[in-house]
């Protein structure tokens, strides 16, 4: 399976897909830890896609979502964003209520 494949295989299989650097546990840069503490704090079932382990899902996801910086949020197949936009969306509670509108539970924080 190609890198866009399967990029494409786990956006469209999970609710709700972050791909970063680093695991949820341990993220390797500040911004894919701001997206975690976010998506922890709400409580939202995610999987986490360490795009360090994989050189070919690293420059692709960048050529999947047009979009230069990682990392990348994916809710039910729509590209959110990065760490910022997600980061503004959260802030100004129009995260909690998009993950709301696209029917995943947000357990706290909101």
């Amino acid at each position: 399976m190609s890198a866009h494949e399967t990029i494409d295989s786990e956006v469209k299989t999970n609710d709700v897909v972050l791909f970063m650097k680093g695991t949820p546990d341990f993220p390797m840069c500040g911004f894919s830890g701001q997206v975690v503490q976010i998506l922890n704090y709400l409580g939202v079932d995610y999987k986490g896609i360490n795009v360090l382990d994989d050189e070919g899902i690293r420059g692709g996801i960048k050529e999947y979502s047009s979009w230069p910086t990682i990392p990348q949020l994916y809710v039910k197949g729509e590209f959110v964003g990065s760490c910022d936009i997600a980061r503004e969306m959260f802030q100004a509670g129009e995260l909690q209520q998009f993950f709301t509108d696209k029917g995943i539970a947000v357990k706290q924080g909101a």
